[in-house]
């Protein structure tokens, strides 16, 4: 029997080609192999890349011309080929030059500070200047910038591995104009590389001394990391100039003191422009007439203003240089420039050129700088003063003791003690403890069902009827309710002549949050010690010399047992993880809008607090009405929505644990079944112009009236995608809802009975992967 095989046309084809050979070459040749070829090199296509990352290798000054050595590769470390001088492809070049600054007849040093070799000069373009703006003085100013690789034929090498060369067009040896820059190889240069493609962008830079080649030990200026500005700042936030510039390196090479905006007048210089950005809505100037803000503003290219006196600064307080100026490990090696003293620049970016009718001069080092305490602090001492109190208040503590329940035949009555502790533990007197204001006034709040959501929103529960001022009259607080021993400093709490009602607390998870504002001497002339002080204490004048910051302490959290003296011993049920504190105090530090004690805003703002008005920057009604329940306040939360804090992003607040089938995410929807979140109706409803700003108690009653008629109430996992959405929410969307067990109506059982199955389809991983994450 005979095989039978059946070949491909492809293999017919080597066959006989195999034939065909051994006819040619006969059997026995005794000819030469052929040579290898050469390795294919391992990559992927730039056109292709899903992520790619730009390294410098080398750079070399030769006549004055700039060349450097970089390569492309991705997240992986494989090569990235194909990069030709057509993509957008820039480079820059500058000097960290030792810059001297004359004052009248003094020579000042100001340090090393970057130089562009690249400049040029711009004329203002009149069409882009908006009639009637304020704080612009449009003029002829210089502008850094960068080189395209496509302007020049020869400058740009493709070694064809993944590896490149660059040799700049402009000769680096003889500067003179627009902007003069005398090259000197014994100082730092750097070379910048940017990059834009479709889908994203890559920077990188590179410092070395040209005269021995080094590229450590030299001197730098890397005063902040980009790392520190995301604690705030989302990264697609700050992709600057159509995205292409995304690291601060880049940035501060280009922004430097000799550039500025042609429209505005205004510096770009870095540390004037982000200064004078984060000062924001509270920048202001002297004049004649008394202070008016001075917002700092740039048109830039396209015409449009870009007008930061909108910028909301979340920092609190705003001179705590230490929330961007990080120091310590892994900190840029010169991250403690602030404290030098050798610049007016971020002074008048925050301060401006007349911070006050006292100051004649923009030479703030002459007077602001360590060797001069007698006269004017340094910044670091100023600011440090600052947040001195914050950091002190930081120690202190309440002590509860006594806590009771008894029944005075009509209802039950809470009594307890508390102290105020220092940092040592001792008893801080009444004379040392501040109300904020009438709406904030020092107080212990009570909660209950702290595993829950807190209490539900009654009149006899509102926050008014859970907290207790420790200073009374305050507000609607009866002085009747708070008692002082000046000897022990204790204070006494007796909830007889207060609206609270309580429910059984036997078993329920209890809570004592203590907001509570203590005094210290604020900084001033001479720098006096940061202290504890009387809130009332003056200076000679009759000036106040008293500041104050809440107290750092967590609230007491326990188990209540039975109706008597409780037991603090056993520990209340923890509440599920919702909000990461931590990232909340990154972004905000010390106080976010009231007290800030581990970010407590829950026990007030609790989902069914209520619907109310929303006022203008007079205190006006605008008509609008809004939610107050924590889940609205921190999504619709103004700042949230400049761009800053990409708000899709659920892990920019909320927490991440692990549990026994993978992580646990604190947006998880279908965990907080049986409550309700009180929400507008209708948010196009506005409250009737008649009675919006009332003049008369009928009219008050009214808008209350209209208030609670146009309030409904959501179930839990509704209430949360229509604290974002409800604005824009169709009928399908609130149909698709309802289908699946959502409520949003009138009745408040009904929202706290519904049985919501949108967990079942809506993962955290699918709310993330939904909203672009």
């Amino acid at each position: 029997m005979m095989n039978k095989f059946n070949l491909s046309a492809a293999s017919k084809a080597l066959l006989t080609a195999g034939v065909l050979s051994l006819a040619v070459t006969g059997c026995g040749s005794d000819g030469d192999n052929g040579n290898d070829g050469q390795d294919g090199v391992i990559g992927v296509s730039i056109d292709s890349a899903k992520s790619v990352n730009a390294i410098f290798t080398n750079a070399t000054v030769d006549a004055g011309t700039v060349t450097v050595d970089f390569k492309l590769e991705n997240d992986n470390g494989v090569a990235v080929l194909g990069l030709t001088k057509d993509h957008d492809l820039r480079f820059g070049i500058a000097q960290l030059s030792h810059v001297t600054e004359l004052m009248g007849e003094t020579e000042v040093d100001r340090g090393f500070q970057w130089q562009a070799y690249i400049n040029a000069e711009k004329t203002p373009n009149e069409d882009w200047i908006p009639e009637g703006e304020t704080n612009i003085k449009p003029s002829n100013q210089f502008q850094a910038n960068v080189e395209k690789a496509s302007s020049c034929e020869t400058c740009f090498v493709d070694n064809g591995d993944g590896t490149y060369s660059y040799s700049f067009q402009q000769n680096v040896a003889n500067v003179t104009e627009p902007v003069a820059v005398a090259y000197n190889a014994e100082f730092t240069q750097r070379a910048t590389l940017e990059l834009e493609l479709p889908n994203f962008a890559a920077n990188a830079h590179f410092d070395w001394q040209p005269s021995t080649g080094m590229t450590d030990g030299i001197q730098t200026r890397n005063v902040v990391a980009i790392e520190t500005c995301y604690t705030c700042h989302q990264p697609e936030s700050l992709a600057f100039h159509g995205g292409r510039r995304i690291d601060v390196e880049n940035c501060a090479s280009c922004h430097t003191s000799t550039s500025g905006d042609p429209e505005t007048g205004n510096s770009v210089d870095f540390t004037y422009m982000i200064h004078a950005i984060h000062k924001g809505s509270d920048r202001k100037i002297s004049t004649p007439e008394g202070m008016v803000l001075a917002p700092y503003k740039v048109i830039g290219y396209g015409g449009g203003v870009h007008d930061y006196g909108d910028v909301m600064y979340p920092q609190n307080p705003a001179a705590d240089c230490a929330a961007c100026h990080l120091e310590g490990e892994n900190a840029p090696a010169n991250a403690d420039l602030f404290k030098a003293d050798l610049s007016n620049t971020a002074c008048i970016g925050c301060h401006t050129e007349k911070p006050s009718s006292n100051h004649s001069s923009t030479n703030c080092m002459s007077c602001h700088d360590n060797g001069n305490e007698a006269y004017g602090r340094s910044a670091e001492r100023a600011h440090s003063d600052a947040t001195k109190r914050y950091k002190e208040s930081q120690g202190y503590s309440a002590k509860f003791s006594n806590i009771e329940v008894s029944n005075n035949g009509t209802k039950d009555i809470l009594t307890f003690d508390v102290q105020i502790l220092d940092k040592n533990l001792a008893p801080v007197a009444i004379e040392l403890i501040k109300n904020p204001s009438q709406y904030t006034p020092s107080s212990i709040y009570l909660s209950w069902d702290i595993d829950k959501d807190y209490p539900e929103y009654t009149d006899e529960t509102k926050y008014s009827a859970r907290g207790f001022a420790l200073l009374p009259p305050a507000n609607s607080w009866d002085p009747k309710v708070t008692t002082y021993n000046p000897d022990t400093k204790t204070f006494s709490i007796d909830s007889t002549n207060s609206a609270l009602e309580l429910p059984v607390l036997e078993g329920k998870s209890v809570e004592l949050f203590a907001g509570v504002a203590t005094c210290f001497r604020v900084g001033g002339f001479n720098a006096p010690q940061v202290e504890p002080i009387a809130c009332d204490a003056t200076d000679p004048k009759g000036n106040s010399i008293a500041s104050y910051a809440y107290i750092q302490d967590e609230p007491l959290r326990f188990t209540w047992n039975g109706t008597g003296v409780q037991d603090t011993k056993k520990p209340a049920i923890e509440r599920r993880d919702i909000i990461d504190a931590a990232k909340c105090t990154s972004c905000h530090n010390q106080e976010i809008v009231h007290f800030d004690n581990g970010v407590n805003c829950q026990a007030c703002h609790v989902p069914d607090k209520g619907v109310t008005e929303v006022k203008n920057e007079f205190y006006q009604s605008t008509g609008e009405i809004k939610s107050t329940s924590f889940i609205y306040k921190a999504h619709k939360a103004e700042g949230h929505y400049t761009g800053t804090v990409v708000k899709t992003d659920c892990m920019t607040c909320h927490s991440k644990g692990e549990g026994y089938s993978g992580p646990v995410y604190g947006f998880e929807l279908g965990r907080s079944a049986g409550t309700a979140h009180a929400l507008p109706k209708d948010l196009s409803q506005k409250i009737p112009e008649d009675i919006r700003n009332p003049e008369n108690d009928a009219d008050k009653e009214a808008k209350k009236l209209w208030i609670k008629e146009n309030t409904w109430y959501a179930s839990p996992d509704a209430a949360a995608c229509m604290s974002c959405h409800q604005k824009y929410m169709s009928d399908a969307a609130l149909g698709h809802m309802t289908t699946n067990g959502a409520y949003f109506g009138p009745d408040i059982s009904e929202a706290k009975t519904a049985a919501e199955t949108c967990s079942t389809c809506h993962s955290p991983e699918q709310v993330m992967q939904l909203h672009g994450y």
